[in-house]
């Protein structure tokens, strides 16, 4: 959706929304914990989709359809195949292992946005690149521990989850050029419905009547998500943004504690800090570029 008129640095707007957006990652999480024991990856986010398509039908019917026009569809088929698989691989990981070690993996996500937008989009690497990448495989070691402790198949997945996360960030920029917000959020709901019902043919059991308020706040907080980011993104720089992003890791050990009485390990923190260090640095030096 369109975040609205620009406003040039106003904080307290910026972190308003931007507690909207980390709220929302949080219920999502949640949901996706509460859904994971009874209902498959696939159908969960057949119906998250579906309910996303709902949503904005209603919205674009007020807008106007024309917001949504587009000439890249096999570009979006492309996002939405990747993106559908990191999805998947994240609910996978939300249901194996502790919360606060999916969010600290989630850092990581720049570190392959990195590499692939170099690869594909022609940018080039810097000094402040350089030093993100370095500390993300740093973090990423002291997180999973080869050769101390055995490395998990789920932290691998995940692992494999934010590639494709990467990869979807460098297909989203790429459309930017060309398409809105709106019309990458509606192609994103869309085909990803299309594609999960064909996915959930194979494992679709019924909806228990207990998950649909779940299913409904996944399905809402899958879109007020990116609607406030971007909303926060308007009103502030990247690099004033980014630190809040990171508030998200001791909500979800602090939530996982509360609700799943998961325990929280000290190498989890300290390899979040590394990779959120090095992103950090990253965006300041990229904000500081000239235009």
């Amino acid at each position: 959706m369109h975040p609205g008129p620009m406003h040039p640095h106003d904080p307290m707007r910026a972190i308003a929304w931007m507690a909207g957006a980390l709220v929302s990652f949080l219920v999502m999480a949640i949901s996706v914990r509460e859904l994971s024991a009874g209902m498959h990856a696939f159908e969960m986010l057949f119906l998250r989709s579906a309910i996303g398509v709902a949503i904005l039908a209603a919205v674009l019917s007020v807008k106007g359809w024309g917001r949504v026009r587009t000439r890249r569809l096999g570009g979006h088929l492309a996002r939405n195949l990747v993106h559908f698989a990191g999805q998947t691989l994240w609910i996978v990981g939300i249901a194996l292992l502790p919360l606060a070690t999916v969010a600290a993996i989630e850092f990581t996500t720049p570190i392959w946005g990195i590499f692939l937008a170099v690869l594909f989009l022609g940018e080039r690497m810097n000094r402040g690149r350089w030093l993100a990448l370095a500390f993300g495989i740093l973090g990423i070691l002291v997180i999973l521990r080869p050769g101390v402790a055995v490395v998990s198949t789920a932290a691998l997945l995940m692992l494999v989850c934010t590639f494709c996360f990467g990869a979807t960030n460098v297909i989203t920029k790429w459309l930017t050029r060309s398409d809105s917000p709106l019309a990458i959020v509606f192609y994103m709901a869309a085909m990803q419905t299309l594609i999960g019902a064909l996915a959930t043919v194979f494992v679709w059991t019924p909806v228990a009547p207990g998950d649909w308020p779940f299913l409904v706040l996944l399905g809402l907080t899958g879109l007020s998500a990116h609607y406030a980011l971007s909303h926060a993104l308007a009103a502030a720089d990247i690099a004033f943004i980014l630190p809040f992003e990171f508030l998200r890791l001791p909500f979800v050990a602090l939530i996982g504690f509360l609700l799943y009485a998961e325990d929280f390990e000290l190498a989890v923190l300290i390899g979040a800090v590394l990779i959120f260090a090095g992103n950090s640095y990253s965006l300041r030096q990229e904000s500081r570029r000239p235009d």
